[in-house]
């Protein structure tokens, strides 16, 4: 029986905003590189069904990439358990894995620093946000075999 993919989970407050933008970069980049890594995402504070912000849909629609169909879940342990590895937006969402899951494999996405919230905030901020997710998930999935 073959094993299962590699699979990394995404997590942030909503699940409505960074998480889903970069579950579906890190696809995007999965698929360039033809990696069969698999990718999901979740909020440690989501309502489940709740769609992708208004502009995180415009931000990633800019790139190619589709959130309309996005609904926000909320983290679960048995979410959580199914990752080989967490990547979480902030040290408050990682200790929330943490809580949630102890002994969860979990770090922040950027490890020198947490990535802001853009909810309520212009599409430029969107915008700088999903790059700088962009370059936190291309460092880290380099590092991934």
């Amino acid at each position: 029986m073959p094993s299962r993919p590699f699979h990394i989970l995404l997590v942030c407050t909503g699940n409505t905003c960074r998480s889903p933008m970069a579950e579906a970069i890190a696809r995007r980049i999965l698929l360039e590189q033809g990696r069969p890594l698999t990718v999901s995402s979740a909020g440690v504070a989501a309502s489940d069904g709740a769609e992708a912000s208004p502009e995180a849909i415009v931000a990633m629609a800019s790139e190619g990439l589709e959130l309309e169909r996005h609904r926000a879940r909320q983290l679960t342990p048995q979410i959580a358990a199914k990752a080989d590895v967490i990547w979480a937006m902030t040290e408050s969402h990682a200790a929330a894995v943490r809580r949630l899951l102890p002994g969860a494999q979990v770090e922040r996405l950027d490890p020198e620093r947490d990535i802001p919230d853009p909810f309520g905030h212009d599409l430029e901020t969107y915008e700088d946000t999903a790059q700088a997710i962009r370059e936190a998930l291309e460092s880290r999935l380099k590092k991934i075999g």
